[in-house]
């Protein structure tokens, strides 16, 4: 899949556990991990704007997008 997630990147920065962050953000910890993983197929804008004001981030500093090779 073309877009990265660098989650556990940014949680390490902040010192932050995932369970910390869930209950935070509101949302249990297996559908964090799932995040953590990118086997997610869609992340909503609430969420999204949840864990960049936890931890103190812009939604680059946790999506990336790589080309596929494919070609």
């Amino acid at each position: 899949m073309p877009i990265v997630v660098h989650l556990d990147v940014m949680l390490t920065k902040r010192k932050m556990k995932s369970k910390e962050l869930a209950e935070i953000i509101g949302i249990t910890t297996a559908n964090l991990s799932i995040l953590k993983s990118g086997k997610a197929k869609a992340i909503r804008f609430s969420t999204l704007e949840a864990i960049c004001e936890a931890l103190d981030c812009q939604p680059a500093d946790i999506l990336e997008y790589i080309e596929d090779d494919k070609n």
